[in-house]
């Protein structure tokens, strides 16, 4: 055997003798370590479980093999032959509109989709009653059956049996929606789902030139195994279509990127709650080791190497790691089994739950890299400190820093954690950014933590003892100034941050944004109905404002010629090319934009057609002035020149587009016109007459009321504030954890102080007012970094990358303030109680 294997051995040995005094002083140790991991394993688990899901039951999902989806228009004959070839073929049809009581008494805006016979193609469509699906929606003389969701029901006052106004078509409520396979799939709705037949459709007048309307083409493939290849197919012979194509593998692309992404998000905030967790490891083995200093000085008076002595400890801690980290992984694997039950209706869940190897090895990965790079430093000061100096009961506090191979082997260990969590990143950049700012709140928490010693040291002399005394404390060395600002300060930064990213959006969809927002959307406005739809407006609102726009539908097929499918586009500009967008033409430049590069088309402009497009989705998708943007309307591939660059005020949710066209674009092109109408005056009547008289009048025009789609996206922020909180609480517990474990470390110092003074004079009130005035000036201190680092990375969150005004909220700053004092002063003293009942003999011997 080497020398090295019989120094190994040697070190395994004494390190399993020492085990069998038990686990005392490492409980924090272990659930630091325990909760870190667990929240990573747990949060990639059920992701996977999630995406999973989508993947496996991607033909429930999608309710088909492959879907063909065109906007705006049915398939040619051509088109339709080529799609019926292919195998069994499910038509259905969506669209918004406004569903109405047959006594005009109240209407509410539906998400109308239209199914043929064959539908779905695969997957279950549940109903209460659930009767088969072509029996609920059979025609009766006039009236077409029509299964709605339970919240159109609640909305209206109505129930099943009852009857609606759909456009032109009546039609009777015959059950509520259970289960919609495909609803996934059709993305997210800002209401209510109205299930009908094609036929009541086409009755129902809706789908007329220019509306906003969806066509999907699903198929159940005679040779599945061509799935693959049939986009392509398509696209070749026909490269006009512009329809959009998901197969059954990627059914919910839309929803798979969010939750990967949400995922990541969690995943970080995991990590966050580890790092600190090290702060809490590195306490804890500094404590172990000052406990066994003398055990340590003995090794070294019989001759022990200082690398065994280390190796020891470090075969210690990694068996102690490992039992955390084992705690960790129970966990991570059961959340799965518990968060299906949860999401099982709302998202799409495995039949059966197993378990993700792959997330449990990548969290335990980070739970042993922590690990280590926490601990070796302390390991080295273990390693460095002389045996006399251990015999002179003097602590770790007064080593010198560790040599260099120990800062190399941290410095190597945090660059790997660093390596692994940007490698596994769907978001390299995002990941890299949200580590470093981890890494310099860790520097300047330091410095805040030096800074608040210097102050102490520097501070007058006061009149009262026990601040005197609390003031000294502070600055002394072995100070526990520098473990409390760690332990809660990066904790309750993150919080400060996700609470005013959450307030200031919540003040933008109910204050400003709701105070600048149009009151109503009005959408496929016939311009034979334009006319008397501006009557019913003017009539109800004579001081509102009224902007309407000429309105068509687009995808986006290309940029300078190649295929945007083919094109690896960043994350932030993905949206402008998923689905069909709206798009207008303008001989002027909008009033709510301004021109940031290039210049505008005159009046009378004949020649190239040409765009605007918004300024920074363009800087998103890397496209310059000069370049091409190839769109499909209504089957026609158009390709236009970028003349100029316009900043959009997305916020003002006013009539904006990514694209605006010179307007011999479309000339003769049919469409539909937009409008909206802002009159801030007007009552909850008053709009509620607007839009009883314009459904009346032109039941194929589909109104929305801003505030209506305002108050569904606050209840949306809220549900992801609600999570993102939750999580962030683990980073905050882990804050808890170490500060509690950082006093626990220093309660062999704390009882030689508290011993001294009582001994000297001091009383237990005394005592405990120092106490409460340190934790209070340390808890103050951590509570200002907090709100000042917190603040910022929202502000540059809120107005850097949402664009969004951002105001700094004193009601969060109160609360983040008595927090910080309530953990600090509470858990101080907690934790000192134990102390000031020491008596004073047996701690004076030892000294």
């Amino acid at each position: 055997m080497t020398r090295f294997g019989q120094r190994l051995g040697t070190a395994w040995r004494l390190a399993l003798r020492e085990m069998r005094g038990g686990l005392s002083g490492f409980y924090i140790f272990l659930a630091c370590i325990a909760l870190g991991t667990g929240a990573i394993a747990a949060v990639n688990s059920v992701s996977r479980a999630i995406t999973g899901a989508i993947a496996t039951q991607g033909q429930d999902i999608l309710a088909g093999d492959i879907r063909f989806e065109l906007d705006n228009r049915e398939a040619a004959p051509e088109e339709l032959a080529f799609l019926q070839s292919l195998g069994e073929l499910s038509v259905s049809t969506g669209l918004r509109s406004m569903a109405r009581v047959p006594d005009g008494s109240d209407q509410g805006l539906v998400e109308v989709k239209a199914v043929d016979g064959a539908y779905p193609l695969y997957g279950e469509f549940e109903a209460e009653p659930n009767l088969p699906l072509a029996e609920l929606l059979q025609q009766d003389g006039e009236v077409f059956g029509a299964v709605a969701a339970p919240l159109l029901l609640d909305r209206l006052g109505i129930r099943v049996g009852d009857e609606l106004l759909l456009g032109n078509a009546r039609l009777r409520l015959a059950a509520t929606v259970a289960s919609e396979p495909d609803a996934i799939s059709d993305g997210f709705g800002f209401a209510p789902r109205l299930l009908i037949s094609r036929e009541a459709l086409m009755a129902s007048g809706l789908v007329q030139t220019g509306s906003l309307v969806e066509h999907a083409y699903k198929i159940r493939l005679d040779q599945p195994a061509v799935r693959s290849t049939l986009p392509a197919r398509a696209a070749a012979e026909f490269p006009n279509a512009g329809w959009s194509i998901r197969t059954a593998d990627r059914a919910a692309p839309s929803l798979t990127e969010n939750v990967e992404r949400f995922s990541q998000f969690l995943t970080l905030v995991g990590l966050t709650a580890l790092i600190v967790g090290g702060v809490g490891v590195a306490n804890a083995v500094r404590a172990f080791l000052d406990a066994k200093r003398t055990t340590i000085a003995t090794f070294k008076c019989l001759g022990a190497p200082a690398a065994i002595i280390a190796a020891v400890y470090l075969i210690q801690i990694l068996m102690l790691a490992a039992i955390g980290i084992a705690i960790g992984l129970v966990i991570g694997a059961v959340a799965p089994f518990i968060a299906m039950r949860f999401l099982e209706g709302v998202l799409p869940v495995p039949e059966e739950v197993v378990f993700y190897p792959g997330a449990l090895a990548m969290a335990a990965l980070f739970g042993l890299l922590i690990t280590f790079a926490f601990s070796v430093l302390p390991l080295g000061h273990a390693r460095e400190v002389p045996a006399t100096a251990l015999f002179r009961e003097q602590s770790f506090d007064q080593a010198r820093f560790p040599s260099w191979p120990y800062v190399l082997a941290a410095a190597a260990a945090l660059a790997a954690l660093a390596s692994l969590a940007i490698a596994t990143a769907e978001e390299r950049f995002i990941a890299s950014v949200f580590l470093a700012a981890v890494a310099g709140a860790f520097i300047l928490l330091r410095l805040v933590a030096l800074l608040i010693s210097a102050l102490a040291r520097r501070s007058p002399r006061v009149n009262s003892p026990a601040l005197r005394l609390a003031i000294g404390n502070i600055h002394r060395p072995g100070a526990l100034t520098s473990s409390v600002v760690l332990s809660l300060g990066l904790g309750l930064a993150l919080l400060v941050t996700l609470a005013l990213i959450d307030g200031n959006l919540r003040r933008q969809l109910t204050g400003r944004m709701a105070e600048q927002a149009p009151n109503f959307f009005f959408v496929d406005i016939q311009s034979a109905e334009r006319e008397g739809f501006l009557d019913i407006l003017h009539k109800h609102a004579p001081e509102g404002k009224i902007n309407q726009v000429p309105m068509l539908r687009g995808r986006i097929i290309a940029f300078n010629d190649q295929d945007v499918a083919q094109m690896n586009v960043p994350p932030g500009g993905r949206w402008v090319l998923r689905g069909d967008r709206g798009i207008t033409y303008e001989e002027t430049l909008p009033t709510n934009s301004t021109l940031t590069e290039g210049t505008w088309w005159p009046r009378d402009h004949d020649g190239e057609p040409l765009v605007s497009f918004s300024a920074e989705e363009a800087g998103e998708l890397g496209l310059a002035i000069g370049d091409t943007v190839t769109v499909n309307v209504l089957g026609r591939n158009i390709t236009a020149r970028i003349a100029n660059f316009r900043q959009v005020e997305w916020e003002s949710l006013s009539i904006n587009f990514v694209m605006v066209f010179s307007p011999n674009t479309f000339r003769g092109a049919p469409h539909a016109w937009l409008a909206t109408l802002t009159d801030p005056d007007a009552t909850a009547t008053e709009e509620a007459a607007i839009l009883r008289d314009v459904t009346g009048a032109y039941p194929t025009i589909t109104s929305v009321r801003v505030k209506d789609a305002i108050d569904i996206v606050d209840q949306l922020v809220g549900q992801l504030a609600t999570a993102i909180r939750a999580a962030a609480a683990v980073a905050l517990v882990a804050s808890v954890l170490v500060l509690a474990g950082a006093l626990a470390a220093g309660n062999r110092a704390r009882t030689h102080d508290a011993v001294i003074l009582k001994t000297l004079g001091g009383t237990r009130a005394l005592l405990i007012r120092a106490f409460s005035y340190e934790y209070m000036i340390l808890g103050a201190a951590t509570a200002v970094f907090a709100l000042v680092a917190g603040g910022t990375a929202s502000w540059l969150v809120v107005s850097r990358i949402m664009n969004l005004p951002s105001i700094f909220l004193p009601d969060v700053a109160l609360v983040t303030l008595l927090g910080a004092l309530v953990l600090t002063v509470g858990i101080g003293l907690i934790g000192t109680w134990r102390v000031l009942g020491q008596k004073a003999g047996p701690v004076l011997r030892e000294l």
